[in-house]
Order: structure tokens, then C-alpha cells, then sequence
């Protein structure tokens, strides 16, 4: 099958396709005269193996680990268990902050009761003020005011 059948097999999209494959997730398919590639039904495997992962928002380079162990079926999984024992305290520890974001969002909230003009706005406001303390904060040498990314992870891919 061609690419786009592929696609619509596993119902993910050309691009991310070709993305998998050049980060080496999917392996890479044998070509035709006409140098159109030509996936087998272990491409789909392998590629609903991967969107399955991403589904549990593993990164790229877990799948990858997960697939050098699922191409050696002989080795030992321990450390596929330790890879998930991870992946849950990392799932765990954004559900904190996603409790702790929505908590900020609802107290946002209630800063705006009725509907008034956006210069009398009690969220408008709020977050004018949150965002120049913020400034105040980042600008000076001696405050860190600085999150990051809060402890998120890379997604590792911007096609999906």
C-alpha cells in the first residue's frame, strides 16, 4: 500500500507519517519502481503501536524504548515497568497542576460576576495586574519569577 492508504489505515496523517519515520519510529518502507513506498501490514502495526503510545502521551523517546523492546520480545521488561512507573508519576504530577491551574481559573473567574465593559472587567483586570507584577518580578535581579515550562514535557513532535 502507498502512504496515503497507510494513512487512512491507521487514520493518521501523511505528515506525521514521514515525521515517524524520520525519527526512526517506523521503519523505512521499500520502494517501487516508480520510487513510491510501499508499506506492509506491519508498518500499520508498528504505526498504530505508536499512535497508541502518543494516545497515553508518551514522548517520542519512550515509544522509542517501548519499540526496541517490543523488536526484542526475548529481553527482560523491567525496564519497560520502570519507563511506565515514570510516565505515571509524570501523569500524576501534571493532574496536580492542572487542579492547581483550574483552581487559579475559577478564582479568575469570580473576579467578573456580570457583564460590564471591558475597561470594568474584574478578569481583564486581575490579569493586568498579575501580568505587571510578573514584569515587575522578571525585571528584577534579585526576584526569580521565571516558571518555565512548568513541568511539562515535550510533546517532541508538532505534527500531531
Amino acid at each position: 500500500m502507498k502512504i496515503g492508504e497507510l494513512a487512512l489505515a491507521a487514520q493518521t496523517q501523511v505528515e506525521t507519517i514521514r515525521y515517524y519515520e524520520r525519527e526512526g519510529l517506523l521503519p523505512l518502507a521499500p520502494r517501487s519502481e516508480g520510487n513510491y513506498r510501499i508499506y506492509g501490514p506491519e508498518h500499520v502495526e508498528r504505526l498504530a503501536f505508536v499512535r497508541h503510545c502518543r494516545s497515553l502521551d508518551m514522548t517520542l523517546d519512550e515509544i522509542r524504548v517501548l519499540l526496541r523492546f517490543k523488536d526484542e520480545p526475548q529481553a527482560e521488561c523491567g525496564e519497560v515497568n520502570a519507563l511506565l512507573d515514570e510516565h505515571i508519576g509524570h501523569v500524576a504530577t501534571r493532574i496536580r497542576e492542572l487542579r492547581q491551574l483550574e483552581k487559579q481559573l475559577k478564582a479568575l473567574r469570580q473576579q467578573c460576576a456580570g457583564v460590564r465593559d471591558a475597561e470594568h472587567c474584574g478578569i481583564l483586570n486581575k490579569l493586568v495586574q498579575a501580568s505587571s507584577a510578573t514584569s515587575i518580578r522578571s525585571a528584577s535581579p534579585h526576584v526569580s519569577g521565571a516558571h518555565g515550562n512548568r513541568g511539562r514535557r515535550a510533546n517532541n513532535s508538532t505534527t500531531e
